[in-house]
C-alpha cells in the first residue's frame, strides 16, 4: 500500500480503529508545535464564522445554528482592552480573570488586586454604551450538530447572552441550563439551537433543546468534552486561540541606579510557517458558506 493510497480520501483506506483517532503528544511534539488548529465560532456582526488560527475561513449567516456543548468553564470570565475593541480582532486584553474574581497571573496589566474593587468594573468606566469597561463573558467548547466526529470548537458567549429571563421562549444560556437541569436532563446531552436575537442591537444568542443524543453520539461526545482540544477551548481566552500573544508586562518602577544597556545583537528573523486551514471545510460544514 503507497503513502498516497494510505491517506487519501481523509484516510478511509485505515483500518477501523485507526479512523478519527486524536493526534497523541509523541507526535505533537514531532511535529514541531502543537499539532492542533486553534479553532472558534465568532458572533461578530449578528453572523456564525469560523475562525482557524485567527484567520476567518468560512461563515453562516442563517439566524440559527445546531450544536451540542460538550464542556463549558464553570466561571464567568472577565476581559479588560484599553482601546477600543472589535470583536473577532485577533488581539489580546490587557487584563483578564478566569475566575471573575481576580486577574490572571498572565495578565500584562492587572488594573486591580480584585475584580470587585476594579475601577473598570464600575457601572459607567466603559468608553461606550455607559456600561463597564471590563466585559463579561463565557467560554464553552462545542460540537456541529452534522459533523459531530468533526472539530470541537471555542464559542465566547458575551454578558447578554449569559444573563437575564427567558422571553417569549427564548432563553439566554443560564436560564437554559437551569430549565433543563430542572427536568433532570443534562445540557451535554442534547443538540441545543443557538439563534441571533434579531431584537437585540448587538450580537445576542438565545438557546432551546432540539433533541436527545442517541447513545452513540452521548458517548462520542463526552469524549470530545474531556478531550485537550474541549480543555483548551474553555480555558485559553480567544485571542489566545486565534494565537495572539499577550503584552509584555511593563516595567516595575525602581529606585535603583540605571545600568548602561547591554550592547545590542540583532538577529535575522525567522520564518514561520503559516498555519493550513483544515482540510475541505465544505466537507466538514456544508452550512458554511466561503
Amino acid at each position: 500500500m503507497s503513502e498516497m493510497t494510505l491517506f487519501s480520501k481523509g484516510g478511509n483506506n485505515l483500518p477501523a480503529h485507526l479512523r478519527n483517532l486524536e493526534l497523541d503528544a509523541t507526535t505533537k511534539a514531532l511535529m514541531g508545535g502543537s499539532g492542533a488548529s486553534g479553532k472558534r465560532i465568532s458572533i461578530k456582526g449578528g453572523v456564525f464564522r469560523m475562525v482557524v488560527d485567527g484567520k476567518e475561513i468560512a461563515q453562516n449567516e442563517d439566524r440559527a445554528m445546531n450544536i451540542v456543548i460538550v464542556a463549558a468553564n464553570p466561571h464567568v470570565s472577565r476581559s479588560y482592552y484599553a482601546g477600543d475593541y472589535e470583536e473577532g480582532k485577533v488581539i489580546a486584553p490587557e487584563c483578564w480573570s478566569d475566575d471573575g474574581t481576580a486577574p490572571s497571573s498572565k495578565a500584562p496589566e492587572p488594573q486591580a488586586s480584585k475584580c470587585a474593587s476594579c475601577p473598570q468594573n464600575i457601572a459607567g468606566s466603559a468608553k461606550q454604551g455607559g456600561g463597564r469597561a471590563c466585559r463579561f463573558s463565557q467560554r464553552m467548547a462545542v460540537m456541529l450538530e452534522n459533523d459531530m466526529q468533526g472539530d470541537v470548537y471555542q464559542l465566547t458567549l458575551p454578558a447578554q447572552s449569559i444573563f437575564g429571563n427567558a422571553e417569549n421562549g427564548k432563553m439566554p444560556m443560564q436560564a437554559y441550563a437551569k430549565f433543563l437541569g430542572g427536568h433532570g436532563l443534562p445540557i451535554t446531552a442534547v443538540v441545543t439551537e443557538m439563534r441571533f436575537d434579531t431584537a437585540s442591537a448587538t450580537p445576542k444568542l438565545t438557546f432551546k433543546a432540539v433533541r436527545p443524543l442517541e447513545e452513540d453520539e452521548l458517548k462520542n461526545c463526552q469524549e470530545k468534552g474531556r478531550g485537550p482540544e474541549a480543555k483548551a477551548a474553555i480555558t485559553q481566552t480567544p485571542a489566545a486561540v486565534d494565537g495572539a500573544k499577550a503584552a509584555p508586562a511593563k516595567a516595575q518602577v525602581t529606585d535603583e541606579p540605571a545600568q548602561a544597556p547591554a550592547e545590542e545583537v540583532t538577529e535575522e528573523p525567522v520564518k514561520r510557517a503559516k498555519r493550513a486551514a483544515p482540510k475541505d471545510v465544505s466537507a466538514i460544514l456544508d452550512d458554511w458558506a466561503e
